[in-house]
């Protein structure tokens, strides 16, 4: 059993007779005495993609879920539907926008690294890398004499997000973005 003061991102629960996972979960404590800690907490519906945010009094305990986790990687996007291959028996399986959420924002042609997460039996969503490199498409020019403070610029990357860039940061260069925050780590290497 996992107690509401364990809870953390990522972590699978079963919530009100659903499998969830925790997006975002931030704790208060109430000035009034004997007053319960609150962890304010959104949850991912792991079968519907719908997101809920609830606030649960600590002291309640709840159940695992049983996850099933396998290598996969993306093949290619048709418009409505994601398209990825399990790396153990190379079957595909397709997921929609809504089950993926914002981790759509992170897939590119190719992306390895991925694991499936299977929920009873059914892969209901996906775990990404921590990062991945993505191709800046669009962003400001950059400013000369800019580098004497950290300034950060717009950029539009491949697959169509808004990531914050340091200045120098110019078109056509490769950057890793960190895939669960969506922060700028560092220009790729070549």
């Amino acid at each position: 059993m996992i107690e509401v003061s364990e809870f953390k991102k990522g972590i699978c629960i079963r919530y009100k007779d659903a499998p969830m996972t925790i997006v975002e979960v931030t704790f208060s404590t109430p000035t009034a005495r004997g007053g319960a800690t609150i962890a304010k907490t959104k949850f991912r519906n792991l079968l519907s993609g719908q997101l809920i945010s609830e606030s649960v009094r600590s002291g309640g305990k709840y159940e695992p879920v049983d996850m099933e986790r396998r290598p996969s990687s993306f093949l290619y996007s048709d418009g409505t539907d994601y398209h990825f291959m399990d790396g153990e028996s190379f079957e595909q399986f397709a997921l929609s926008r809504e089950a993926l959420g914002d981790l759509a924002g992170y897939l590119k042609d190719g992306l390895e690294g991925i694991r499936a997460m299977l929920v009873e039996g059914a892969i209901v969503s996906i775990e990404l890398p921590n990062t991945v490199d993505l191709t800046v498409i669009e962003c400001d020019p950059t400013i000369k004499g800019a580098t004497a403070q950290a300034q950060l610029k717009k950029a539009v990357v491949e697959t169509g997000i808004e990531v914050q860039v340091p200045s120098y940061i110019e078109m056509g260069e490769q950057i890793r973005v960190d895939t669960r925050d969506g922060h700028f780590v560092e220009r790729v290497k070549k």
